[in-house]
Formats: C-alpha cells, structure tokens, sequence
C-alpha cells in the first residue's frame, strides 16, 4: 500500500500484514518504547475479565494480545484476516484463527466480553465491525477499544506529531521485515478520529454506555461500551467495565 486514508482495500491491507508479520511484534515493541505492552495489560484490565468468561479478541495479529487476554483465566478466542499473521503466532499456547471482523464466525451472544486492539482503523467499514462485535457478545457483555488516538495536551501533540511522520517510519525502514506498512501506520493514525467521534461511532454501533480513557497522554484512548440488556432484565452482567 501506499499512502493511507480511511478508504482503503481489505485486501491490500491484509497482504501488507501479511508481509509485515515476521517481525511485527518486536518492531512495535521498539517503535513504542515498550509501551504495547502497558496498553495490552491495561485492556485486559478493562475487560475485567474473570475464570469462566468467554472473550474474542478481535484482529488478534500474531496472538500477543490474546496471550495477555489469557492471564485473566477467561478463554479466550483470536481472530485476525491476514493468514501471514496467524501463521507468525502459530507456536502460541492460544486459540488463534483467521477471520473477518465483518463477518465473525461465531453465533449471537456467544461471547461474554470482546475487543479489539489497534486493528480498527485497518476496517474497511469500523461501524459495521462494531455492529457484528455487538452481535457476538451477550447483553450486558462489554467491549474495550484499545487504538491509537490524538494526544490532548498541545505541546506533547506537536512532539508526537514529528515523531510519528519523521522519526517512526525512519526507524521501522532498518527494523521492519515491511518498512511501508509504518508508513501506513502513520498515515492512518492521523486521519482516525479523536476521541469523541469514536466514541460516538461505537453508539452507532448499537452499544451503550460508551466512555474513555486517555493513555500515554492521550496517544492511546481506551473506549469502552456494554451491549444494551434487554427491558426489564436486572443487572449488568459480572465484570462490566467501571468508569
């Protein structure tokens, strides 16, 4: 691919992803800092997942995130589109399976929780992703967004800025087994949307209780919503995110 916009082919993106898969966790490791690992955790946290639950983890790439996910004690489902990904985390000790997050193979209500993390901006459709996330978890089950966002704080917005269209993709060229997918990276953090049109979107969606929480000074936004329970059914469900 070349330079990103929110139109894109799901095609085109997968076999970048594909390409991109050998050295793909290691080079986010670096490019962050060793921050992913602090942005998975904190929406494991966030899911409140418990022993017991069913969770999907939507866009999983190579299973990291579904590793993580796993420590709760909850099982725990990945599925990602791109066969090169899925291929990459083979030797994990977790269920991981290529899929389409517009079409997930699974039957309504199937699940107790669900995620996704940094895979919605690579949906050719997002609202339509949350609407089948939506219809694979149960009433009252609960969704975290983990994405990429727009920090808050202006001076540290314009430092985040230089670093991620000059200092990030220069660095993935010598690390990266596909330096222009991190071109695409770039390119496509720019165009999401903030924090509130986000947020709005996951209504959209269909869920309910939507809120937010910056991390990392806003350059991650954790979104966080519930499947609406239907009328007159009591509680919400064990585990559901707190504000």
């Amino acid at each position: 691919m070349n330079r990103a916009t929110l139109a894109k082919n799901p095609d085109d993106v997968t076999r970048m992803f594909d390409e991109a898969a050998h050295r793909y966790d290691r080079t986010n490791t670096l490019l962050s800092g060793g921050r992913d690992r602090v942005w998975r955790a904190r929406t494991r946290a966030a899911l409140g997942l418990r022993a017991g639950d069913r969770c999907l983890d939507v866009a999983c790439g190579t299973g990291v995130s579904t590793e993580e996910l796993a420590r709760s004690g909850a099982t725990v489902i990945g599925i990602d589109r791109s066969p090169g990904m899925v291929s990459q985390g083979g030797g994990r000790a977790v269920d991981i399976r290529v899929g389409d997050a517009l079409s997930l193979p699974f039957e309504a209500h199937a699940f107790d929780a669900v995620t996704i993390m940094f895979g919605l901006r690579n949906v050719v459709d997002p609202v339509a992703a949350l609407r089948e996330m939506a219809r694979v978890t149960r009433p009252g089950g609960r969704l975290v967004v983990c994405e990429f966002s727009h920090p808050v704080w202006p001076p540290f917005r314009t430092v985040y800025l230089r670093y991620l269209m000059g200092g990030l993709p220069r660095i993935a060229r010598s690390v990266s087994s596909n330096p222009a997918a991190y071109t695409y990276l770039s390119d496509s953090i720019l165009a999401w949307p903030d924090q509130p049109r986000l947020a709005t979107m996951i209504k959209e969606a269909g869920w309910g209780h939507v809120a937010w929480r910056n991390l990392t000074g806003g350059i991650v936004a954790l979104h966080r919503a519930t499947v609406p329970q239907a009328p007159g059914a009591s509680g919400s469900g064990p585990g559901e995110p707190r504000p």
